[in-house]
């Protein structure tokens, strides 16, 4: 039995003369990992896996890039005085939210210039994300950093005393969040892939990364209430504890209003899509 979980000396790997950060390499095959299952599953319907390659190489840069504009302007008190550090994305600080948005946003663009069916990639994406997310929370246990409140389970993460919050200077394990929001991604995606179709077989097509959305904050919510690193708040709570509440509450809404109720015998899938499109409304279903 395990008493704990021990963190890693070192946030970099050394390939001879080369260096590579952790935190860097767990988004790179999170990304992969991501690219890879949504091209299987719009291959599955019909399209031509090349076309989501296309869209992830505008889609993912953006997403970086929305990542860390969320990460600096809601943690900006983390750059005052040193902005430049703003930059170093290697040292951690991503926020989801902006990378999402970001690189949703972008991808749309390059689809609806395409002719491809956005809702169908948005479906095809949906269980991709939250792998890529799982991967990725790796990358802040090689860095040592959004852990949770102290801890004596089995399971408890070891936190140098460098890595260590004020207030928490004597404290050697903390809950592993990483692994918790990694877990619980993991079981997001397998649900996305294999429950929800059945339990909900007339959800529209695309609606499956409104799943996501509702699923995602749902975990991040908990995830969140334990962390003890630095965070700005409102009303005493973390932002990211309102956001997660907010867009939680807004997507399970949408999913209950969206839902075809009844006997209602309308075609899942029935969006008509554009001319031009790779994948029609009958193979999205």
């Amino acid at each position: 039995m395990i008493s704990s979980i021990p963190s890693p000396s070192s946030g970099s790997f050394h390939l001879g003369p080369l260096q590579l950060r952790a935190y860097g390499l767990m988004i790179a095959l999170g990304v992969f990992a991501a690219i890879e299952i949504a091209r299987h599953r719009w291959k599955e319907r019909g399209g031509d896996p090349d076309a989501i390659t296309t869209i992830a190489l505008w889609a993912v840069p953006a997403g970086l890039v929305g990542a860390r504009i969320y990460h600096v302007i809601t943690d900006n008190e983390l750059y005052r005085g040193r902005w430049l550090d703003a930059f170093k994305i290697w040292n951690g600080g991503l926020g989801i939210w902006g990378g999402v948005a970001a690189g949703v946003l972008v991808g749309a663009i390059v689809a609806r210039r395409k002719g491809y069916d956005i809702p169908t990639l948005l479906d095809c994406v949906a269980p991709a994300l939250p792998v890529a997310q799982a991967i990725g929370r790796l990358g802040n246990y090689f860095n040592q950093e959004l852990f949770g409140g102290p801890s004596n389970l089995p399971w408890g993460l070891e936190i140098d005393p460098a890595h260590r919050p004020v207030g928490y200077e004597h404290t050697a394990t903390f809950h592993p969040t990483f692994l918790y929001e990694a877990l619980w991604n993991l079981a997001l995606a397998a649900l996305i892939i294999w429950v929800i179709p059945r339990v909900l077989p007339r959800l529209k097509t695309g609606r499956l990364f409104v799943v996501y959305i509702a699923g995602y904050t749902l975990g991040r919510l908990f995830v969140e209430l334990m962390r003890v690193d630095p965070a700005n708040r409102i009303l005493g709570q973390r932002v990211n504890v309102w956001v997660s509440l907010i867009v939680l509450v807004c997507a399970v809404g949408y999913l209950i209003w969206d839902y075809p109720k009844g006997h209602d015998t309308a075609e899942v899938g029935d969006e008509t899509p554009e001319d031009g499109e790779a994948v029609d409304a009958e193979e999205a279903r």
